[in-house]
């Protein structure tokens, strides 16, 4: 290879030629005129490799679109009954282990029939409801008073974070050494499960509110009233709620525990009861009610949360 030939091979300004086509692209720099460029624009490419697939997934979210929320929802449920129900009927699942799904719904229409599990909802409820507010009563106060001062986060805080983390069920001794094995025990056990969640929740929402906010209500001639009730307790309105989501579950966890102390009735006494003869049937009765409950309570602060924030627009999911 002469020296020619070599230097025109590695002259970046040499001419680009198109293998494809055998022509030559247009030299800018010497300006010489040569044939036309070998890559032309063209019309804009569409995948239409796609489309099938785009399409797919179009009628995909369609077909999802139309099944109702609620049947997507409760196939779940359905198919663990299912499960349940053949394991018992082939008797992978022997009845003094587990009873079956029929087993039990006819235990709960006998005691239904009787009344006995009425009154055992009733009882139980009630208890749930007078631990609630007396819990609820005190989350709110000691909260409001460490979240708007502090002096009272100096006074209240530090007490409750440390009495929060002593296990509540250990205190059941105590309990009924102080009021006895009645009903008081059981309703303070309760309204003390309640009141260390709600409390940091509602301490907690007063005192993420934004401080820009608090800002522009003084600008705009808030006073402190003003400012608490426009401004602070709105902006703690969410994680109170959710704080009392957390404590209706603690509640009903608690009641179980608390109609061990000598109960005469409730759904506490009817599972002791039944433990005691092993009757599985009657323990999933009263375990189903408790769960039940617990979603009916769920549910009713999910309505409120729907009245008390409508005025905050949130995501809702996809």
């Amino acid at each position: 290879m002469n020296r020619k030939s070599l230097s025109k091979e590695t002259d970046p300004t040499s001419v680009p030629h198109d293998r494809a086509s055998g022509t030559a692209a247009t030299d800018t720099r010497s300006g010489d005129q040569h044939e036309s460029p070998a890559h032309e624009p063209g019309p804009p490419q569409t995948p239409e490799t796609d489309a099938p697939a785009v399409e797919q997934l179009r009628s995909v979210a369609e077909t999802r679109r139309r099944v109702p929320r609620w049947l997507v929802k409760t196939l779940s449920p359905l198919g663990l009954l299912l499960l349940w129900q053949l394991a018992s009927v082939v008797g992978w699942l022997p009845a003094d282990v587990l009873a079956g799904p029929t087993v039990i719904a006819t235990t709960a229409r006998d005691l239904a029939a009787t009344g006995e599990l009425q009154d055992a909802v009733v009882t139980s409820l009630l208890r749930v409801l007078a631990g609630l507010a007396l819990g609820a009563l005190t989350a709110v106060v000691l909260a409001t008073l460490a979240g708007l001062f502090r002096l009272g986060e100096d006074l209240i805080d530090a007490p409750v974070q440390m009495l929060r983390t002593v296990p509540t069920i250990g205190l059941i001794p105590l309990l009924i050494i102080w009021f006895g094995i009645g009903e008081e025990p059981k309703i303070a056990l309760i309204a003390l499960t309640v009141t260390f969640p709600l409390y940091m929740n509602i301490y907690g929402g007063i005192r993420n509110v934004d401080a820009s906010l608090i800002e522009a209500g003084r600008t705009l001639g808030l006073g402190w009233f003003g400012t608490v009730r426009h401004i602070v307790l709105p902006g703690a309105m969410p994680s109170a709620l959710v704080g009392l989501r957390f404590s209706l579950g603690s509640a009903w966890l608690a009641l179980v525990f608390g109609e061990t102390i000598n109960a005469t009735s409730g759904i506490g006494y009817l599972m002791n009861n039944a433990r005691e003869f092993f009757q599985t049937d009657v323990i999933v009765v009263c375990l189903t009610l408790y769960a039940l409950l617990g979603l009916l309570a769920d549910h009713i602060v999910r309505l409120l949360e729907r009245v008390l924030l409508a005025w905050r627009p949130a995501f809702s999911g996809n």
